[in-house]
């Protein structure tokens, strides 16, 4: 029998959509929760990929801006889960371990490379882009047309759904902006050098919940996330039997 590739996705309120999302319809994908409540952080050497989830703000010190505290959604950020994640970073990027960023995820790789975020979107002067009504809303969005991310989605605009109040400010060492929405706010971010270095799409949206799963931001995101862990996990077996 095929041996599945093994996929950790970090532990969050709402894991499961995730985890369902990422491993939907097939039985090749293993999920493994990664979470610092669990003490699991070696889990992470069996995984092929990594999905970083959404969440709470990431604390203003991991980048240097302990003065925006104040504008985060303090009740809710977890610095146990920071530093959990910086972690997780730090060994995908030294295993060149493929990575999927959604929402929080594109926060705190972005701060991991150097970067910043915007503590509270409207307060710096942009459009709400938190949840309407109890519900994501959906806006535009534009793609690099020059970008990598742009040959994988295949089109340079389209819709998004939208629930966040944080936002990247400065993009960190490495990585561009790759899509905006019409206000400017950051949508999505890769690696300046995409062929040397390993797979790395951090995007703000959420396609685990847009309610379009056949939209090529949701399905072609996930569909080369996917093919980069099988690439990796055949890499692996390769080199283990030279």
């Amino acid at each position: 029998m095929k041996e599945r590739i093994v996929i950790g996705v970090t532990d969050c309120s709402k894991y499961s959509i995730y985890s369902n999302w990422i491993g939907e319809n097939t039985d090749a994908i293993e999920i493994v929760k990664l979470s610092y409540r669990d003490d699991n952080f070696d889990a992470v050497k069996r995984c092929r990929g990594v999905l970083l989830t959404g969440g709470e703000d990431v604390h203003p010190r991991f980048y240097n801006k302990p003065e925006y505290f104040d504008w985060c959604c303090k009740e809710d950020i977890d610095e146990q889960r920071d530093a959990f994640e910086w972690k997780l970073l730090e060994y995908t990027q030294q295993h060149a371990v493929p990575v999927l960023g959604i929402c929080r995820g594109l926060q705190i790789a972005n701060v991991y490379f150097g970067g910043t975020l915007i503590p509270d979107i409207p307060a710096w002067g942009k459009f709400n882009h938190s949840k309407m009504n109890g519900r994501d809303r959906y806006h535009p969005v534009q793609l690099d047309a020059t970008s990598w991310l742009y040959k994988i989605i295949g089109v340079d605009n389209g819709m998004i759904n939208s629930n966040h109040h944080q936002s990247a400010g400065k993009i960190g060492n490495g990585l561009v902006a790759c899509a905006l929405s019409p206000d400017g706010i950051v949508e999505a971010i890769e690696r300046k050098e995409t062929h040397s270095a390993p797979f790395l799409c951090l995007v703000q949206w959420h396609p685990e919940r847009m309610e379009d799963q056949h939209s090529p931001f949701v399905k072609n995101i996930k569909q080369a996330f996917i093919e980069a862990v099988k690439k990796s996990s055949n890499e692996r077996v390769f080199l283990k039997h030279i």
